[in-house]
């Protein structure tokens, strides 16, 4: 009898597609000769207590009611992101006596016999603990980005409370070339007010302009 496999695949967001997971996980089952009889997959967070997440559950009621060896995922955090919600699902498997193999370490949580592999255990408890770190880590950081552009924010307001930009300083250079029509007409003795009348250019702005003359 050959060896039965179900596929778990998770990705984070809706927006997000695990087709790739399924493409590398078929591939590499056919290529083993392992008869996949079912994929679960969702679009969750990893971090979801296993009571919520509806892929973790069917698989479990599957795996209950039909002769499963493996459960194939192409990674551990696909699995889960919290260690104690991944380590609820690898108990259930290893009383089940079904291994649970990780396709992108080629490693499983049984031994040949059935027995439980410590190296492989404790080699996925430590990706999982990373996976979970990583997860923390982003949140922090996108926690002390979004403090960081609210102090900015602020900062902003109480420089600009009208919301102008703040004025930066040009080089008679940059009034030149931006003003060239209204230092030409300056140049002919022209009025401010004429000026104005025909440039539209204020005449705040024309007086600052007309040392340049």
């Amino acid at each position: 009898m050959g060896i039965t496999c179900v596929c778990v695949c998770r990705v984070s967001t809706l927006e997000q597609s695990y087709q790739r997971q399924i493409d590398e996980i078929k591939e590499h089952c056919e290529k083993n000769g392992w008869e996949i009889k079912h994929f679960f997959a969702n679009k969750i967070s990893g971090a979801t207590k296993i009571e919520k997440r509806t892929e973790i559950m069917e698989m479990m009621e599957y795996i209950e009611n039909n002769h499963i060896d493996k459960v194939v995922c192409l990674s551990i955090d696909r699995l889960g992101r919290s260690v104690a919600e991944a380590s609820k699902i690898i108990s259930f498997l290893t009383e089940h006596k079904v291994y649970l193999y990780i396709k992108n370490y080629n490693m499983e949580t049984l031994n040949p016999d059935g027995s439980v592999n410590p190296m492989g255990t404790f080699l996925m408890n430590l990706l999982l603990s990373v996976a979970e770190w990583e997860k923390m880590n982003i949140r922090e950081r996108m926690a002390s980005g979004y403090q960081a552009y609210l102090r900015k924010r602020a900062e902003d307001k109480a420089n600009h409370p009208l919301g102008k930009p703040q004025n930066v300083k040009k080089s008679p250079e940059q009034y030149k070339e931006q003003y060239q029509k209204e230092l030409s007409l300056l140049r002919k003795g022209i009025s401010l007010r004429n000026i104005y009348a025909i440039t539209g250019t204020s005449i705040n702005t024309l007086r600052r302009i007309k040392k340049y003359v």
